[in-house]
């Protein structure tokens, strides 16, 4: 029998960064929703961080949980040896431990008021443009309801996610799709140290990093288990994209009961800090590393509603240029070619063409079926203030 989860006590007062946070994902690991010797689900340790879930979203916080645990678990029903499995075993695995996984997050929510919805993705649904744009849409959705999207990697399907897979990068990329505010890593120790602490008595706990050196990442061991594939190492990883979209990062221990909580009592923590707001470092990807596929020209009124902070409706549009899909990136101009700022785009080429001049009303009538009302959102946009 493994140890029970321990207690935790405060060490100093939570960063501000914490109570501020609105949208916050939390990422969670096979070896601490497993245990190690049974292969069963560790249900107190779940019921304990589910009961911080509820207390956030009653604090109006939306919460997306990126959770492990799907193969940990099936391995355990599909009795397979220990050590490590073949391809096509973790696949199985994954296939029946899925189901149980995502019984326990609705059950538990379930006792506490609140919904669940499983997301199942792989690194390609966070890279390539258009199927970025459809799961973001989907948990925007989902988190309007007050749903709790448990995301996991797709292992069922995918073969390098399970071959180096770790949720932890994963989860930094859900953190940006969704532009947190605060990603969480729920480790199996409680931060980043200067060595690894288990074999190096003077190593020294790492509190802040703001800005992920080479000394930083030399820091970086790795502590992989047969349950839990990433290391120190992968965290620092998840950390450079996170920082990168404008999302803190907290690398804390989940080897205590009620996990989110111990944070915002102090917890002995790593915080990765920042230097913008999700929000703008989106803007500045829109704006300077896309290379844009296409051009909107927008009459004047379409132009005033832009530089209000609305977004670009069909009918502000009179022209539009080159073959681009769905979420490329374009430039939006004025009727007199004045460059107004780039946005990612709702309609391929073909279909913003028919639409065009429109009211958001008919797209349905004239596409055959049901799209967005707006062309470029207001959030997939970066302009240039006059």
């Amino acid at each position: 029998m493994s140890r029970p989860a321990e207690t935790t006590t405060a060490h100093t007062p939570a960063r501000p960064e914490w109570a501020a946070a609105r949208r916050i994902v939390v990422k969670i690991g096979s070896a601490l929703l497993v245990e190690r010797e049974t292969g069963k689900l560790k249900r107190e340790w779940l019921a304990s961080l589910m009961d911080d879930v509820a207390e956030l979203a009653r604090a109006g916080k939306s919460i997306v949980l990126v959770s492990s645990g799907a193969i940990a678990l099936g391995r355990n029903m599909l009795k397979l040896p220990n050590g490590p499995l073949e391809l096509e075993q973790s696949q199985a695995a994954a296939a029946v431990g899925q189901i149980s996984l995502a019984h326990a997050y609705q059950d538990m929510a379930e006792n506490r008021g609140l919904i669940t919805a499983q997301i199942l993705l792989t690194l390609g649904d966070t890279e390539e443009r258009r199927r970025y744009l459809n799961a973001r849409h989907t948990m925007e959705q989902l988190l309007s309801f007050k749903a709790i999207p448990v995301v996991n990697e797709n292992d069922t399907v995918a073969t390098a996610e399970i071959r180096y897979g770790d949720n932890d990068r994963l989860s930094a990329r859900v953190a940006s799709m969704v532009s947190a505010d605060c990603l969480v890593l729920l480790s199996d120790i409680d931060g980043l140290y200067s060595a690894p602490p288990n074999t190096e008595p003077d190593a020294r706990h790492i509190p802040i990093v703001t800005e992920i050196t080479p000394q930083i990442e030399a820091m970086a061991g790795d502590a992989g288990t047969e349950l839990s594939k990433g290391g120190m190492r992968t965290k620092v990883e998840a950390g450079k994209i996170a920082l990168a979209a404008g999302t803190n990062m907290v690398i804390t221990t989940g080897k205590v009961l009620n996990p989110l909580r111990a944070i915002s009592q102090g917890a002995k923590v790593t915080w990765f800090l920042a230097k913008s707001d999700p929000v703008t470092a989106k803007k500045r990807w829109i704006a300077g590393q896309l290379e844009p596929s296409g051009q909107v020209y927008i009459d004047a009124g379409a132009e005033r509603a832009l530089l209000s902070g609305k977004s670009l409706l069909p009918a502000g549009v009179k022209r539009v240029e080159g073959d681009f899909d769905r979420g490329d990136a374009v430039i939006i101009r004025t009727l007199e070619g004045r460059e107004v700022g780039r946005g990612l785009i709702a309609y391929a080429s073909a279909d913003a063409r028919r639409i065009i001049g429109k009211k958001s009303s008919e797209i349905a009538d004239i596409l055959g079926f049901e799209g967005r009302d707006t062309l470029i959102h207001r959030d997939d946009m970066a302009l240039h203030r006059k």
